[in-house]
């Protein structure tokens, strides 16, 4: 009986130990959400007060099909919200329009820059070969920042005879966020976006 007793307890535990160990596989996006975010706003900075050399009211038909980069679909909902918002009228469908705005991407991505009072990360060729030894960042300060950089343009055009109607200028949009570092170890500012947010604040305040 002890020894059956004994070979349930060790069952019992390995039994426990496999559940311990058990763990989930999570998926890795090719950006992470405050990448996606500071391109959702600036895309939304781009298209404020947006306009068409049209007179208000005309059925306009957003013109994709050039448009083209990661983010684009929100990117053009965007514009067909300001364009809903400055009183034109969306056309699903090209044949029941009065104008054609077709629309491309200048910039829908991101910028990162960072700025060093020291040494930044090296790599240090040893030998004939090229291999390389890297060598970590040594600084006093370093500052880095992450931005959302959006411009788009584009053209419009009488939908029935193809006939130009003007131009759009450039639509420009930034959002950016601030982070600091002194000494590699003491650091402060904006590390990443939260939802809903639409003013990134002072990154010499944030802790």
């Amino acid at each position: 009986m002890v020894m059956r007793g004994a070979v349930c307890a060790v069952v019992a535990g390995m039994a426990g130990l496999a559940a311990a160990c058990a763990s989930t596989t999570e998926s890795n996006p090719g950006r992470t959400a405050t990448e996606q975010l500071l391109i959702a706003r600036a895309a939304d900075r781009a298209v404020e007060g947006l306009t068409l050399p049209v007179p208000r009211g005309k059925s306009v038909f957003v013109d994709d099909a050039y448009f083209r980069s990661e983010n684009a679909p929100y990117a053009v909902s965007a514009v067909r919200q300001a364009l809903s918002e400055a009183g034109y009228a969306l056309a699903e469908k090209r044949e029941t329009a009065e104008v054609v705005f077709e629309m491309r991407a200048g910039a829908l991505s991101l910028e990162q820059m960072r700025r060093v009072v020291g040494l930044p990360p090296l790599a240090v060729p040893i030998n004939e070969s090229f291999n390389v030894v890297s060598l970590p960042e040594l600084s006093l300060y370093s500052r880095r920042d992450r931005v959302g950089v959006a411009e788009f343009t584009g053209f419009v055009y009488d939908a029935r005879t193809g006939a130009p109607l003007g131009a759009v200028a450039p639509m420009i949009g930034q959002f950016r966020i601030r982070s600091h570092k002194v000494l590699m170890v003491i650091a402060w500012g904006q590390q990443s976006v939260d939802p809903g947010e639409r003013d990134p604040g002072d990154s010499w305040r944030q802790f």
